[in-house]
């Protein structure tokens, strides 16, 4: 079997799963706004999104390590996904969203990490680049964020349960295929995890890239709401989300030919660099299709952040404990940073204006970077710092 064909599910997976994220991303706090949800309600509920997250991907990933199975694990979650969002989509209260959704999440957000961990660990094994398989997630979100777009700017965002759950269908039908990755070791015990959290080089650069992922992660959140504040309609915010995962793809796509030429870190602060300009200049847009036209630094930031991130975790992390690890950096990127995230930007867009919003993320940006210089002139910095392979 050629690798291509091989790799052919889990490539289907990507497309499905981020095909359905960028419904909840994209269209989520419309839908909530719709529910007759404000700002500072939307905050909460996308808040409890990032802590189940943040409480979830561990354990998921912890389970996944000790029965030494990807798959398996993926079966569970994205089942709980179908029937969580189902029953999520059918609430109308504050209090009842908030529950169902807490259960509804803590399901759905480890099939991201789970996923690329998977992918991870199979392009090491065909000796191939993480992001030649990651970048098909960014295909289907653009996909889904043009198509679906235009079909809630039709028919109205209350019906967009039905494509989240037709893909998420799609991914559970996949993963019958799939092949699972292959591990070595013993099974993992929990009194293993005591390696990653006594990996100081690890807990530290997790902390210091927290002050970049809170501006992406509160970006994801509020850029539709900043989007129609400014006139735009359901499928300008699709067009917007197409325009910035397009240019994703590209970069995860070419990650073979420009990844390997510079250390790692030096691409993390590149890219937080980028984050900075990129925030300001949102902050100074007064039209939605300037927002559009400059999501073509989506790709230069997240893409470029996020893979070199990902690397350099990796290597961190002892490879028994690869996915317990994967999963969580992710608690961090998209889950601790998430809830500061979605309780800051709701309440300043309510009082204030996104403009503002999309100004102190700038700044935070910008603390971020410095952050991240500051790391790499320290000895924990230093790229020698490999994971423990004991």
């Amino acid at each position: 079997m050629s690798i291509q064909k091989s790799l052919l599910p889990l490539k289907t997976l990507f497309v499905s799963f981020h095909a359905s994220n960028t419904i909840l991303i994209s269209f989520l706090p419309l839908y909530l706004h719709y529910r007759g949800l404000n700002g500072t309600e939307i905050g909460w509920v996308l808040a409890v999104e990032s802590l189940a997250s943040l409480l979830a991907q561990p354990i998921w990933g912890y389970l996944s390590d000790k029965y030494k199975t990807v798959r398996k694990i993926l079966f569970i979650c994205v089942i709980g996904l179908l029937i969580g969002s189902s029953i999520f989509f059918q609430m109308d209260t504050l209090s009842t969203i908030l529950i169902t959704g807490a259960a509804f999440y803590f399901f759905a957000t480890p099939i991201g990490a789970l996923s690329d961990s998977l992918a991870q660990r199979r392009a090491d094994e065909l000796n191939i680049s993480f992001g030649s398989i990651r970048m098909w997630g960014s295909v289907g979100f653009a996909i889904s964020a043009l198509i679906v777009g235009r079909i809630l700017d039709q028919f109205g965002v209350q019906y967009m349960m039905w494509p989240y759950l037709f893909f998420g269908l799609i991914i559970l039908f996949v993963l019958i295929p799939m092949k699972d990755v292959k591990v070595e070791s013993e099974p993992v015990k929990l009194i293993d995890v005591r390696k990653i959290i006594a990996n100081k080089p690890f807990l530290l650069f997790l902390s210091v890239i927290v002050f970049i992922t809170i501006t992406h992660r509160m970006n994801d959140y509020y850029m539709a709401l900043y989007i129609t504040e400014l006139g735009g309609s359901e499928s300008l915010v699709g067009l917007a989300w197409f325009v910035g995962v397009i240019s994703e793809a590209l970069i995860f796509a070419l990650a073979g030919l420009w990844f390997r030429k510079y250390r790692t870190l030096i691409f993390i602060i590149a890219a937080a660099i980028l984050y900075t300009i990129r925030w300001f200049l949102y902050a100074a847009v007064d039209d939605p299709m300037h927002v559009i036209a400059l999501q073509f630094m989506h790709g230069l930031t997240f893409g470029v952040f996020y893979t070199a991130a990902f690397e350099y975790v990796t290597r961190l992390i002892p490879k028994f404990l690869q996915s317990t690890g994967h999963l969580i950096f992710f608690s961090v990127y998209f889950g601790l940073s998430g809830i500061i995230g979605s309780l800051a930007g709701g309440p300043i867009m309510e009082v204030f204006s996104g403009s503002t919003m999309y100004l102190f993320m700038g700044t935070l940006a910008a603390i971020g970077t410095v952050s991240l210089i500051l790391y790499h002139l320290l000895p924990f910095g230093k790229e020698n710092a490999v994971r423990d392979t004991e």
